[in-house]
């Protein structure tokens, strides 16, 4: 890991890490036997790991869902899928880098598979807007959805992203009336849509292509109607006050599905997904090909019935 994108609470192991290199290399060096040192101080980072990522709190679980080297749609792209072919441009305005989609197969189960993008870089950043769709980001992936429809396919959508853009440029080709439309018409779609956020899941621009019969959320992602620093600016007056409002928000992967706003919750290796990608791949295309089988005994009926019913009851309560 690049020293550079070690999180605070990562530091202590990270530091018990740096001993053992140096061990290690003291041993190189000087022909002596430091394997029990280095096996007693295995067991404190073990030890540690345990104790900090059994105890996350909700601010440092965002921050994982922000780590730069946390795998993005696009790594799940690649590994867990076969033939994907890219298609681009919303046929009204332009291409908007920010959403990407297309057809390819799990396995050989034909999909369309609709995500958002990040970049690496600086300028791979900037190529795709730091994540956050423009109008017509939205109006590509419900026009990708409608192609799944006619084709019969099921809908696959992974979602990593702080939000919508709320630039002017995007007021003035109707952002908020372009994700509106999607979540009407994804409601209406005959198809199985299997959604999943596998990073973050930034308010109306998550929704926007998050409608789907079965909602799965990977264990350190998150989802929310605002960030924790926008509703601390509003709330507290202070963006200092993120980790209260981190905590305010019930934005866990844990908080979600006990509210029934998700319904799976996808595990992750102890300390992230970015400590081993492999397995939340593996994890993921399980959990994926397990909702498919079970939508598939569906009728269309029954499929945009059961969708629109689960979305409705979401803040439903009851007092006495």
């Amino acid at each position: 890991m690049n020293n550079n994108n070690v999180l605070n609470f990562e530091k202590p192991i990270r530091e018990l890490e740096k001993k053992i290199q140096d061990l290690k290399s003291y041993s190189e060096t000087h022909d002596v036997d430091v394997s029990r040192s280095v096996e007693s101080l295995e067991q404190q980072i073990e030890k540690q790991k345990k104790e900090i990522f059994s105890n996350l709190t909700p601010w440092q679980r965002v921050q994982l869902a922000r780590h730069p080297e946390r795998p993005y749609p696009e790594n799940y792209v690649k590994t867990i899928f076969t033939d994907f072919m890219e298609f681009h441009g919303d046929r009204r305005f332009s291409d908007d880098k920010a959403i990407f989609g297309g057809f390819a197969k799990l396995d050989t189960q034909k999909v369309m598979v609709i995500g958002t993008r990040k970049g690496r870089e600086l300028k791979e950043n900037v190529e795709v807007n730091f994540g956050s769709a423009h109008p017509e980001g939205y109006r590509k992936a419900l026009r990708l959805m409608k192609m799944a429809e006619k084709a019969r396919v099921p809908i696959i959508s992974l979602i990593d992203t702080p939000g919508a853009y709320p630039g002017i440029g995007a007021e003035e080709r109707h952002i908020a009336e372009a994700i509106a439309v999607n979540l009407r018409e994804m409601f209406k779609l005959q198809v199985p849509i299997v959604v999943t956020i596998v990073g973050e899941g930034g308010s109306g621009g998550a929704l926007g292509i998050g409608i789907g019969d079965k909602v799965m959320i990977l264990e350190n992602a998150y989802y929310s109607v605002i960030t924790p620093e926008g509703c601390a600016a509003i709330l507290w007056h202070d963006g200092k006050a993120a980790p209260e409002a981190a905590e305010a928000l019930k934005i866990t992967s844990k908080d979600l599905q006990q509210m029934e706003i998700v319904d799976e919750i996808i595990n992750e290796p102890l300390g992230g997904a970015h400590q081993d990608p492999d397995t939340v791949y593996q994890n993921l295309k399980k959990a994926i090909q397990n909702n498919l089988k079970k939508l598939s005994s569906l009728s269309t009926k029954e499929l945009c019935r059961n969708r629109y019913n689960k979305f409705r009851k979401i803040g439903v309560f009851n007092e006495e």
